[in-house]
């Protein structure tokens, strides 16, 4: 084309060298069908590489403290976004290819299909959510309707709302359900958002009806959509493997789920921001999300450590995220893998991150004495929430 100077090889080719670690999670694939082939203890081997494997490569790697220019152009980023543009087909190749695989062979026993298809949660909510999460951030239209489809595979299609109307706005705030409060459990807290985030998110999106002038049910409110998507991604299931596929389908969105909420607890566990009074409350800063720049985590996660910079800017694509310094944000002594296991015993947990939570508050907050209302969650709703 007149004008258009083609890209180097020689750059493309780095693009794609750089963009290559990121694409650790494919490997979830190949280890789901030795799972379902050989059954016994590999039908373990997803969740022992997305959540141990991963945390020895984070001792051995180290530290990622680098950050790319954000002004980067999306051209730029093609490896990088690649991998979470072709995610949902191989993930609903593997969900209802597994339905199929054990409806209609007979070697593996109940126990081993149930650990099997924990392995497929790890497909879909260690990697699939996370992948929804960084698509529904996106203005393309195409990668909006793909984070709708990975959340409908595990039924969980309500995240999007509460995700973007309410979490980003009010972060750090009693009218953020999955900011986790100090010293409340990880199982405690799991029940809590499954009863809260529903009714969140469809509170949230009829109050933006309202301001339009429209009634809650009209045909724009999402949850049309998510209820359309759900019921065909379970009704496929019941097509595909019979009712033992539909319990199949529900038992692998429930470890997905579970997998999505630990992670939320870990990102703003204790971490809240200050009442002004008035119903007012301070902006979001570096300071309310925890941290990780562990490399290996970063690469499987597509940077969700990051998660500072997210909350700052939430649309920015996932390679260009920033890391902060301890003096901005808080740092989590592991990885979100190992984090994430450790919040599952809640002593173990308290013992590790309540002192810094406690650090956190003398070094951001030294003017306030009594930290019960937040603690409780007791502070005031923000204005117009």
């Amino acid at each position: 084309m007149p004008g258009h100077t083609p890209e180097p090889p020689t750059r493309r080719s780095a693009d794609l060298r750089n963009a290559l670690p990121f694409w650790l999670s494919l490997l979830l694939f190949p280890l789901v069908v030795l799972g379902a082939a050989y059954g016994g203890w590999a039908v373990l081997l997803p969740p022992l590489y997305a959540w141990a494997l991963i945390t020895l490569l984070d001792l051995i790697t180290g530290l990622n403290q680098q950050n790319a220019d954000t002004g980067t152009p999306d051209a730029s980023l093609f490896w990088y976004r690649l991998i979470t543009l072709i995610w949902f087909p191989l993930q609903a190749l593997t969900i209802y290819g597994m339905i199929w695989w054990v409806t209609h062979t007979s070697h593996l026993s109940a126990f081993e299909i149930i650990g099997l298809f924990y392995g497929v949660g790890v497909v879909s909510g260690t990697i699939g959510i996370v992948y929804a999460h960084e698509l529904m951030h996106q203005k393309n239209r195409l990668e909006r309707w793909l984070a709708d489809l990975l959340l409908a595979s595990v039924l969980y299609s309500h995240f999007r709302s509460e995700h973007l109307l309410v979490h980003h706005r009010h972060v750090g705030t009693p009218r953020d359900a999955v900011t986790a409060r100090y010293n409340e459990g990880f199982h405690r807290f799991f029940l809590r958002v499954l009863r809260q985030c529903p009714r969140s998110a469809w509170h949230a999106e009829t109050q933006m009806l309202a301001r339009k002038g429209l009634p809650r049910w009209h045909r724009a409110n999402p949850f049309w959509r998510y209820g359309a998507l759900q019921a065909g991604a379970l009704l496929l299931a019941l097509a595909v493997g019979g009712w033992v596929g539909a319990l199949l389908f529900l038992w692998q969105a429930l470890a997905a789920v579970w997998q999505l909420e630990l992670t939320n607890y870990i990102e703003h566990y204790g971490l809240t921001r200050k009442y002004l009074g008035d119903g007012k409350y301070e902006h979001v800063l570096p300071r309310h999300s925890w941290n990780a720049a562990h490399r290996a985590s970063n690469w499987l996660l597509i940077n969700l450590q990051r998660h500072s910079d997210h909350h700052y800017k939430p649309d920015r694509r996932f390679p260009l995220l920033q890391t902060y310094a301890e003096d901005a944000a808080p740092q989590l002594p592991f990885g979100y893998p190992a984090m994430a296991t450790m919040a599952m015993f809640p002593r173990l947990w308290r013992r590790r991150m309540n002192p810094r939570v406690r650090a956190w508050r003398r070094q951001f907050y030294p003017e306030i004495d009594d930290w019960t209302p937040y603690n409780r969650g007791d502070t005031p709703k923000p204005r117009g929430a």
